[in-house]
């Protein structure tokens, strides 16, 4: 039903006004008397007559003049059927209701006010319908500036994702020369870890919401990877609680804070090196933190920011999730940690 007032809005306004009106009309000629057949027949004429003028304004002559911007083309090209009509629909009423035997009882329909009555509301009704056009004109500019709006975000959510599959292949086409170039028994099983992600960015990523279980499978082999590549001695801990198949959630939120774990807070020579990946699922929000040691340089301890990624994905976010997010960071001198809190519908 709502989809169906939404669709036809312009025409249930325009139903609208003029049940108002009749209902209006009615009432009115009620107060004269109870005369159905005249009230009926008052109204039928009202309808018909105010209606012509009516639309013959609002489908010609206003667009017309939109177009143009003639005034005097516009003033001309209106009050000349509107003119005629007027005096049509006077004097059929004083041919249907009285015969013109100026009776007693309907001496006001020969009267200048009777004229005087008619010509102004026949005025107001067609202005009132003339400002709908304006009023369908506007729903028409705010449809396509919504249209534009929602091309425009597609569009930059697109490039978004397009940014991050670059990054990843980056990332782990250097893992791989690494293991191939020290003969790494593990190369082969990197190629299929990394076809199996490779499926999932060209196919699954290609639409707006995945099962939160495949973003979390696609998580899965990338660590896999980095476990290969640091010969599992670095200790990575993955948990998840609640069951992430129900939920959905924009594809490649979640890779970012992790590729940059790895990337700042993991080294090969470092033994105090660790990552903690925790996510949740409650009803329909979800909890994801991703922590990490920080790596100790010359004295000094890198940042666990990371720019462009996380710029990234905070407008991936902005865009996706409009104030439904909550992104915390939580840097020490050891650690540093990201805890996004997602409301995924």
């Amino acid at each position: 039903m709502q989809s169906f007032l939404q669709r036809n809005r312009v025409l249930v306004l325009h139903i609208s006004f003029w049940c108002v009106y009749v209902s209006f009309l009615v009432y009115q000629q009620t107060r004269w008397g109870s005369d159905w057949g005249r009230i009926l027949t008052v109204a039928a004429i009202n309808m018909v007559f105010v209606g012509l003028i009516a639309y013959y304004n609002y489908f010609f002559a206003l667009p017309r003049f939109l177009t143009s911007k003639n005034l005097m083309g516009y003033l001309l090209e209106f009050f000349a059927p509107f003119s005629v009509l007027i005096f049509a629909r006077i004097q059929f009423e004083r041919y249907l209701l009285d015969g013109y035997a100026r009776r007693e009882e309907f001496q006001y329909l020969y009267s200048s006010r009777f004229f005087i009555h008619i010509t102004a509301v026949t005025l107001f009704i067609v202005i009132f319908v003339g400002m709908l056009r304006f009023v369908v004109e506007w729903i028409e500019f705010e449809s396509r500036k919504k249209a534009v709006e929602n091309e425009r975000l597609i569009a930059e959510l697109n490039f978004l994702k397009a940014q991050i599959n670059p990054h990843f292949l980056f990332n782990t086409l250097n893992n791989l020369y690494y293991l191939a170039f020290t003969n790494s028994p593990n190369t082969t099983e990197v190629i299929a870890k990394l076809s199996q992600m490779m499926r999932y960015m060209i196919y699954d990523s290609n639409h707006p919401k995945v099962q939160l279980s495949k973003e979390i499978e696609y998580m899965q082999n990338y660590i896999s990877l980095e476990r290969l590549r640091l010969n599992n001695e670095i200790p990575i801990c993955f948990e998840i609680k609640g069951n992430p198949q129900e939920v959905l959630v924009t594809p490649f939120i979640f890779i970012t804070f992790l590729e940059n774990a790895f990337k700042h807070g993991v080294g090969n020579n470092n033994p105090g090196s660790w990552v903690k990946i925790h996510i949740e699922v409650q009803g329909k929000d979800c909890i994801y933190r991703v922590e990490n040691s920080k790596l100790p340089t010359n004295g000094k301890v890198v940042d666990g920011k990371s720019g462009i990624g996380l710029q990234n994905v905070q407008r991936r976010l902005d865009l996706s999730y409009p104030g439904r997010y909550d992104l915390q960071v939580d840097s020490s001198k050891e650690s540093y940690a990201v805890q996004l809190n997602l409301q995924l519908a």
